[in-house]
């Protein structure tokens, strides 16, 4: 089951477990579409994967599966930084 951390950890904008615009690598790092596209350029800075979009998890299995509230902040990640 995937972790679904909060928000990017570039820019720390809100990633609702329904939210479209997240993204992930294999190891999970979580990123917004804008930081992961323009900023990063599609790979992961930690690991060098390459970035997917994130599911969206089913609003009835959050109560029993919730997302991850751990937020994970490294500013200063994206290129040219």
């Amino acid at each position: 089951m995937l972790q679904m951390l909060p928000s990017c950890e570039c820019c720390d904008r809100d990633l609702p477990p329904d939210s479209a615009e997240a993204r992930i690598c294999s190891f999970e790092c979580t990123w917004c579409a804008p930081c992961a596209e323009q900023c990063l350029g599609g790979v992961c800075p930690n690991c060098g994967g390459s970035m997917v979009p994130r599911p969206p998890r089913a609003s009835a299995l959050l109560d029993t599966h919730p997302a991850s509230t751990e937020r994970v902040h490294q500013p200063g990640l994206h290129r040219g930084a």
